[in-house]
């Protein structure tokens, strides 16, 4: 569809307060909105409980503490909840006859910034990595054929994505359990949609929100929203990203970018010199001098670190609703590009561009990092070999051990090969680090329960 022809999003559509899956029953409830109720349903969550044991970059700590993923959720979720306040105020000034509170856009942004990265497998990145590269150059590659033979969409799995995956842990009714997933607001589902499209329309960056499994779901989502479709009737579907779906995605940006650099710091990997060089440029002239001045009273070097860090956060905050503000009709009307970390003015860009210039050659690459992805190639490859295995002979013995091992939600009798490989990425992408690393230990042989 071309741009000029797409309608302005409408707000009131946009934080639609409905339940996925359970539009009948949604009821109110005295003392919570709808969306901090999505909130709450996230945060006492078993899936949102297990970012506590999953990698952000670093492996998980000893004596000195960095980041997990459940860490830089809640610091997503918080930077997050600010954005959304600011964007919630500029849209009740303009249309104060939305029948929503400012502080309820703050909220949505929040609950689908504690959702961000709940999709994710063990070890972060470099687990995504792991089950990409069983596919296109392991042993997965034998499924190939058969696959596409039945009519299974192979781009799913050589392009896995903790996005997608994200998306059917909110929404697939799982065996036994309620429809809908966790019935989440049409609102907060919306702004968690990073990728509005499916594998099929991934455009060569390996991104997407969507596997054949959900495409429905988010035909459902888009409409009840008004998302508009950016592809022709008849084509994998494609829609413009519901806009509070940038300030989540910002607010990841702010958090990982930054915050890497102080866990870099506290390893050693930088200096404190290189990771003050690092901070100071995204800081305006006055912002400078007043770091300059307060930091000159802290004799504390890690204090003078996280400091500059909390500065540094809520200037890229401030620039990041300004930015939304300035660009808001193109990304209403669906035809904004890029991010908004993207469209900040040139200091800010470029002092963005450098930090992640370093991340890569310094930090994503350091020994302990490798060693994750090192490990992680193994023990995906292990495990989706068993239990793909173990689905297509459910008759032979040591499949019937594995199938009692294995929660009831998850589906080990599709009929489909695209199934099985599906129920099987299922199970372990919701595994911890520490649970799929002794799982791997004790079916390869390597430990074995204690006696």
């Amino acid at each position: 569809m071309t741009e000029d022809k797409r309608k302005r999003m409408d707000w009131a559509r946009l934080m639609a307060s409905e339940r996925f899956g359970q539009e009948e029953s949604a009821a109110e409830q005295p003392g919570r909105t709808d969306y901090q109720r999505d909130y709450d349903r996230l945060i006492f969550s078993a899936p949102f409980r297990r970012l506590q044991n999953k990698t952000q970059v670093f492996p998980l700590p000893g004596q000195i503490f960095v980041h997990n993923r459940l860490t830089h959720t809640l610091e997503v979720s918080c930077v997050g909840r600010s954005l959304g306040n600011a964007i919630g105020r500029a849209v009740k000034v303009e249309e104060p006859e939305l029948p929503f509170d400012f502080s309820d856009v703050g909220t949505v942004v929040s609950a689908a910034c504690l959702a961000h990265d709940m999709g994710n497998p063990p070890f972060g990145h470099a687990g995504e990595r792991a089950i990409h590269a069983y596919f296109t150059e392991g042993a997965g590659t034998r499924w190939r054929e058969s696959l596409e033979a039945e009519g299974g969409r192979w781009t799913d799995f050589v392009h896995y994505d903790g996005n997608a995956n994200g998306l059917r842990l909110l929404t697939h009714t799982f065996c036994g359990r309620r429809p809908g997933g966790y019935g989440l607001t049409y609102a907060t589902i919306g702004s968690f949609i990073k990728y509005p499209y499916t594998s099929a329309k991934e455009c060569g960056t390996g991104k997407f929100g969507c596997f054949a499994s959900e495409e429905e779901t988010l035909h459902r989502v888009a409409r009840k929203l008004g998302l508009p479709a950016l592809s022709e009737e008849g084509e994998r579907p494609e829609y413009a990203r519901h806009p509070l779906v940038y300030l989540v995605e910002a607010a990841d940006d702010i958090c990982y970018q930054i915050m890497d650099l102080e866990d870099a710091y506290k390893l050693k990997i930088l200096s404190q010199e290189e990771c003050t060089e690092l901070l100071y440029p995204f800081l305006t002239d006055p912002e400078r001098e007043e770091a300059g001045r307060v930091i000159r009273r802290l004799s504390d070097d890690n204090e003078q670190i996280a400091y500059l860090r909390g500065k540094v956060v809520n200037r890229l905050t401030l620039s990041a609703i300004d930015t939304f503000l300035a660009h808001r009709e193109e990304i209403l009307s669906g035809t904004f590009h890029g991010s908004l970390i993207g469209a900040m003015e040139e200091r800010q860009r470029e002092a963005y561009r450098e930090a992640r210039e370093v991340a890569f050659d310094r930090i994503y690459y350091a020994s302990e990092v490798l060693d994750i992805e090192l490990a992680g190639f193994r023990i995906f490859s292990s495990l989706l070999d068993n239990l793909i295995e173990a689905q297509r002979h459910p008759e032979r013995a040591y499949s019937k051990l594995w199938f009692n091992r294995i929660p009831s939600q998850y589906d080990m009798s599709s009929p489909t090969l695209y199934g099985k490989i599906q129920s099987a990425l299922d199970y372990i992408s919701g595994m911890t680090d520490v649970y799929a690393l002794d799982l791997y230990r004790k079916f390869t042989g390597m430990s074995l329960p204690a006696i």
